[in-house]
């Protein structure tokens, strides 16, 4: 597999190794985020809250251990943000489904996600792994993730305080969507620079 250009996804110490603890708790995460997705459907928003917690404190936890004992492996590093993007999408849907957020941000997060699944199915027809991490990308992915916790959170009462919460979560998933829309630009930049290049080397 070839790697992307000044690629610092795939660290020198990623191996190709699967079972390992860290890529089992990246698993359980994943597995985790259809019964969030259910919970806040439902309006179960303090056991959506706990779930959500654990699930977003393990997101942590997998990248301490996989550091620490060497189990940085190059699946792991695909996992996290699969599950990442699993959950911003499931969450957004749930939220829509409750009637907390209109349902055109699930159409524009869902939307540019496809497209760079697209562009990852496509890289990978030229063997190339999944591009770099962006720093674009991983402040919008927090953002959104502070607002799905918040939106959740401002549902569990009906007072002045949480209709607050309510509006400044919206206006930092907005922010969000802006920041993840960017890093998908950037990646698409970046997928199309590294197909020009097999291109020229034909």
């Amino acid at each position: 597999m070839k790697l992307p250009l000044n690629s610092t996804r795939y660290s020198p110490d990623a191996r190709d190794i699967y079972l390992t603890v860290p890529n089992l708790i990246s698993c359980l995460r994943i597995v985790s985020i259809p019964f969030i997705a259910w919970l806040t459907a439902q309006h179960k928003m303090v056991a959506a809250l706990i779930v959500l917690v654990v699930s977003a404190a393990s997101d942590g936890l997998d990248g301490i251990i996989a550091r620490k004992w060497n189990q940085v492996s190059k699946i792991g590093q695909i996992l996290d943000p699969v599950a990442d993007r699993l959950l911003i999408f499931c969450s957004i849907l749930a939220l829509g489904l409750a009637g907390i957020i209109p349902w055109w941000m699930l159409f524009v997060v869902g939307l540019r996600d496809l497209i760079l699944l697209v562009l990852i199915v496509i890289l990978a027809q030229h063997d190339y792994g999944p591009l770099p991490v962006h720093f674009v990308g991983k402040a919008g992915t927090a953002l959104l993730m502070i607002s799905i916790t918040a939106l959740i959170f401002a549902d569990l009462w009906n007072n002045t305080f949480t209709q607050i919460l309510h509006l400044a979560a919206l206006a930092a998933g907005i922010w969000g969507i802006i920041l993840y829309w960017l890093a998908g630009y950037i990646y698409i930049r970046q997928g199309v620079t590294l197909l020009r290049h097999d291109s020229d080397n034909v």
